[in-house]
């Protein structure tokens, strides 16, 4: 879920069309997984370096393909170190 302060960068316009050709590019799958030779699909577009309130309004953090992967639900929570 969105910390407030990333709310509404998270339902804009330009996010979401990054995000979705992101996803297109990667082939809707999880890159991590794909790494290890596992075909998983891609739910989650994560931020290598995390969004913060400092850098919410720097394109090449929040919009970066270089700062992008494109992850399963699993490989995401193992990315955050949640189960």
């Amino acid at each position: 879920m969105a910390r407030e302060f990333a709310k509404a960068f998270y339902n804009s316009t330009e996010w979401k069309t990054c995000r979705e050709e992101y996803k297109r590019t990667k082939r809707y799958l999880c890159e991590r997984c794909l790494a290890n030779g596992i075909l998983t699909p891609g739910e989650i577009v994560h931020h290598k370096t995390e969004i913060t309130p400092e850098n919410i309004n720097n394109p090449n953090v929040t919009l970066s393909f270089d700062n992008l992967r494109l992850v399963c639900r699993k490989c995401h929570a193992d990315e955050h170190g949640q189960r």
